[in-house]
């Protein structure tokens, strides 16, 4: 196990791609699945059956609410017994699926991981076909050629493909695994500067770019926003882990409905502010670059894009050329939310919508293509896409750089 590594989380881990005929073994009664031999490099060959505690997860874009059940898989060797009795020289090792509500969602094409943790459960994991999430999971566990029947396993996970950083921890919390993102050395600065309470996203984020002093828009704006939105997380986690454990000391005295009112607005706060803290920054970038712009501003139908380019003054004046206009959407993460952007500027035809969302689908990419929406993405992120994604993403210098020119 290696700190800051997927092994940190994982002892192993295997994929594949579901065949019609494991996906009816899914949704049926009987849920044992044959040819399975690659699994015994992670659950190794048992003394009889195994029964591992198991989280099973089903994945799709289309709910934020995944299905999520607790129970069992149980892995042997059906020729076990003989071998011993009859002296067969055969091994045939099976894996046994309970009845549940995730094995019931699978389909054909979709994508089943089965992943071992240091307490030694397993993590089964089902994500819909085609789908972002599902990409995202084969990029984070390393997988790219699916081609085989059976199960691609990994074990070691400690290459530097496996460095977990800011797209595969943002990953493996969509999958329930709590990274460890703090820094205890900033602590006592933060709660002095802050009076021990959560201060506005602006305020944070003001602090946040202060506590990395040599940063500069000349180094290469992608690096410079992933630097700024690492930095901030990282502070914003010290943060809510201190007042969050200190919240909790305190107990809820079986208040059921505070604890859950308490654990909800963690969450949003969560979602919010990161969306937020990612239009700060850039909005600072936009001024160092001497580049005009108006946030937030409304448009037709009062809906208000996150920034109108060179400002709203022009976007509102008829004898302004529109095609030096231009509308920049900023979601810290996508899923179906990118159609929002499509309706929020009419003089805009092709607009804009940067996001940190590591490894969107290509059926979703070549959507927005279609919309006339051009994906905007951190240079760090581009390997987690398809080569022929990368080809047509737009990195943040650029877009930039296309803003400056419309602008002179």
């Amino acid at each position: 196990m290696k700190k800051g590594y997927l092994s940190q989380y994982f002892a192993g881990a295997a994929v594949k791609i579901l065949s019609a005929v494991e996906a009816d073994v899914l949704s049926s009664n009987q849920h044992e699945f044959n040819g399975v031999e690659g699994l015994r490099d992670i659950l190794g060959e048992p003394d009889g059956k195994v029964r591992y505690k198991a989280k099973f997860l089903y994945l799709t874009d289309h709910d934020d609410d995944h299905v999520i059940e607790d129970g069992f898989l149980t892995w042997y060797d059906a020729r076990q017994k003989a071998r011993e009795e009859r002296g067969v020289m055969r091994w045939e090792y099976r894996l046994y699926f309970p009845t549940n509500l995730v094995s019931q969602c699978a389909n054909s094409g979709d994508i089943l991981v089965l992943a071992k943790q240091p307490d030694n459960t397993l993590l089964a994991v089902v994500a819909e076909a085609e789908t972002t999430i599902a990409q995202q999971i084969l990029w984070l566990f390393g997988f790219s050629d699916l081609s085989h029947p059976g199960f691609s396993v990994r074990e070691e996970l400690e290459t530097e493909q496996d460095r977990i950083e800011f797209a595969s921890r943002f990953i493996l919390e969509n999958i329930g695994i709590t990274v460890e993102a703090t820094e205890e050395t900033w602590l006592d600065d933060i709660l002095s500067k802050f009076n021990g309470s959560f201060p506005t996203t602006r305020e944070f984020s003001a602090y946040a770019r202060s506590t990395i002093a040599d940063i500069n828009p000349q180094d290469g704006h992608d690096a410079v926003l992933m630097a700024l939105m690492e930095r901030e997380e990282i502070l914003f986690r010290t943060l809510e882990k201190y007042l969050i454990g200190e919240r909790l000391s305190k107990g809820f005295d079986g208040d059921v409905d505070g604890f859950i009112s308490f654990s909800l607005s963690v969450q949003n706060r969560r979602k919010s502010r990161a969306g937020l803290a990612f239009e700060n920054h850039l909005e600072i970038l936009f001024k160092e670059c001497g580049i005009h712009y108006t946030r937030t501003p409304k448009t037709e139908n009062k809906s208000k894009p996150d920034f109108i380019f060179p400002g709203i003054d022009e976007y509102n004046t008829p004898d302004f050329n529109p095609l030096n206009l231009t509308m920049l959407g900023v979601k810290s993460s996508c899923k179906d939310r990118w159609r929002q952007v499509l309706v929020e500027a009419d003089r805009v035809e092709r607009k804009h919508l940067l996001t940190l969302e590591a490894a969107i689908s290509k059926n979703q990419t070549d959507e927005m293509d279609s919309k006339k929406l051009q994906l905007v993405v951190p240079k760090g992120l581009y390997d987690t896409y398809l080569p022929e994604q990368q080809a047509w993403l737009m990195n943040v210098s650029e877009f930039t750089e296309l803003v400056l020119d419309r602008q002179n």
